[in-house]
């Protein structure tokens, strides 16, 4: 299958790659991204074939139907990535918390967040070309606290891979900061930056896109590549597990086949949210997608208003740390999908120069009949665990704020699936306070005994481990000297 450019042909690059080359050098034309030029339909004999099959096999069957030019054992062996899952055979179970709401738990890995779902097999995957072609690559991320952990996870000691990840400092929960800077790897340097996540991001791309930095690179023999979403490598591995909980339904006979879903997805980077939407459009019935937004609610105003406006917008700090974002680069995607390229590059070209855009009243229209979207601040949040601990569940900060959307937005006759993106253990001082209904200062190692006494859930042994281990990764700089660190450290 070949990939193409949200932004269009600059004349220099192909106008056309395989996955490998955009997953290898995900940097498009004119700053843009790489998206499949055809997508695979699911049909009905689809579901009946996959209904009582596991994980793997549906995603060796969906990786193979957009036929990327990858050996198949090279697949198999990147899929064994879901054996360390607590159930390698259901890597992303449902659990059931209302007659009609069910939860995707995407954070069973080994990171506990969803980002797991789809790094460690891509991690494999890009390791792996590197290795057959012996060439040496740079691996940028940037994390708001989860893509971090689990990227360096992935490529921890791979041969022919460096990884330099960017998180802001103070931006981050105590344990998602501790996954990073003890990491071993001897190929991995953890960056805190004095800045936000956008200014992280926007660092990344703008070094994908510098051709002073990879001459630099090229100086030194070393290929640059990303493992953000921006990467179409992380997108494809995202598109699986919206059809697996489809799946799931049918299993458990909540739903017929080709009845219609809704699906609620806490957004930040709005990967997770794209890869709903391209496994509708691939066929998955699906009724409606509801983003679910924190106070950096510009996704909402998007959706509802057509309006991405941020010039009278600064981060703020929430709760749920991981959404705390202003510039989603996968709506990129879905404004290429909906309204071309010429369209697209006018768009990002105007957010990028002005710090706003407005999509016409047909083009909102069109987006309204796919999306819905609303935010929830800091309180809601806390209100939704406290309401879900009290019958049973426990769930995390970003899982909370898709409780309003559900309530709000979704037709309640359909079957509803929220996507949990990090399990509690990861955000436990703010969870405690919110089942407790208190306004405590805990460090997170009591707030996950105390939490784990009261409910009688074991913390993960990866969790616990973090706070003896030894930290290697003290790097804390301001974001106009990340350049001059990375260099240093290949």
């Amino acid at each position: 299958m070949a990939f193409i450019e949200t932004r269009g042909n600059d004349g220099k690059k192909p106008k056309e790659v395989t996955f490998s080359e955009a997953i290898l050098n995900p940097s498009a034309s004119f700053g843009g991204l790489y998206v499949p030029k055809n997508f695979p339909t699911l049909d009905s004999s689809f579901f009946d074939e996959f209904k009582n099959k596991g994980y793997k096999e549906l995603a060796k069957a969906i990786l193979s139907s957009y036929k990327i030019d990858i050996n198949d054992s090279v697949i198999d062996e990147a899929l064994k990535r879901y054996d360390s899952f607590d159930d390698s055979k259901n890597p992303a179970p449902l659990a059931r918390v209302e007659e009609n709401l069910s939860i995707c738990e995407l954070w069973h890995g080994p990171t506990r967040a969803f980002k797991d779902m789809a790094l460690q097999p891509f991690g494999a995957i890009l390791s792996k070309l590197a290795e057959q072609k012996k060439e040496n690559y740079l691996i940028l991320a940037a994390t708001s606290g989860d893509t971090g952990p689990a990227a360096l996870s992935t490529f921890e000691d791979k041969p022919y891979i460096k990884v330099a990840c960017l998180y802001p400092h103070g931006g981050t929960s105590d344990v998602q900061r501790l996954q990073m800077v003890t990491m071993k790897g001897k190929n991995l340097k953890v960056i805190g930056i004095n800045g936000d996540f956008d200014d992280a991001q926007n660092t990344l791309k703008s070094l994908l896109a510098s051709s002073e930095f990879k001459e630099t690179l090229q100086a030194k023999n070393i290929k640059l590549s990303a493992a953000n979403s921006v990467n179409f490598g992380r997108i494809i591995f995202q598109i699986i597990y919206h059809i697996h909980s489809y799946l799931e339904l049918l299993r458990e006979g909540k739903i017929k086949k080709g009845e219609e879903v809704v699906l609620v997805i806490p957004s930040g980077n709005f990967g997770n949210a794209l890869g709903a939407y391209y496994a509708k459009k691939m066929g998955l019935p699906v009724r409606k997608i509801l983003i679910a937004s924190n106070n950096n609610n510009v996704l909402t105003e998007l959706i509802n208003e057509g309006k991405y406006d941020l010039r009278d917008k600064k981060l703020v700090n929430t709760t749920s740390p991981a959404m705390d974002i202003l510039k989603s680069s996968n709506v990129e995607r879905i404004l290429f999908d909906l309204f071309g390229s010429s369209r697209t590059k006018e768009l990002m070209e105007k957010l990028e120069k002005e710090n706003h855009y407005e999509l016409t009243q047909d083009e909102l229209k069109t987006i309204r009949e796919i999306f819905d979207a609303t935010y929830s601040n800091n309180e809601e949040v806390a209100n939704a665990i406290r309401e879900y601990a009290q019958k049973g569940y426990i769930m995390d900060t970003h899982t909370a704020t898709c409780l309003k959307s559900y309530k709000q937005l979704s037709d309640k006759k359909l079957q509803t699936v929220i996507y949990s993106t990090a399990e509690w253990t990861k955000f436990s001082p703010v969870v405690y306070n919110a089942v407790n209904n208190k306004n405590e200062k805990l460090h997170d190692k009591e707030a996950l005994e105390k939490i784990s006494q009261k409910f009688k859930i074991a913390i993960p042994k990866s969790i616990k481990e973090l706070f003896e281990s030894k930290i290697t990764h003290d790097c804390l700089i301001d974001k106009q000297d990340i350049t001059k660190e990375i260099v240093k450290f290949i």
